[in-house]
């Protein structure tokens, strides 16, 4: 276990982790500060949290509605 663990290559993974947990909490908090949304607002909720980084960049895309 702990040999696969090491022939991951992490120099490549780890900024791709990170980029994807700060877009998950921009994401989040605009939806939380925003009014309307194209769709409810639970439903982006839960294509945030689990549609790892497509999902806040479809939310900064599509769901945000511009009045």
């Amino acid at each position: 276990m702990m040999e696969e663990l090491a022939k991951i290559p992490w120099a490549v993974i780890a900024p791709l982790i990170i980029v994807q947990i700060i877009l998950m909490i921009v994401a989040l908090f605009d939806l939380r500060k925003i009014h309307a949304t194209n769709g409810p607002k639970i439903l982006w909720v839960f294509i945030i949290i689990f549609v790892n980084l497509l999902g806040p960049i479809a939310y900064f895309i599509v769901g945000r509605k511009q009045s």
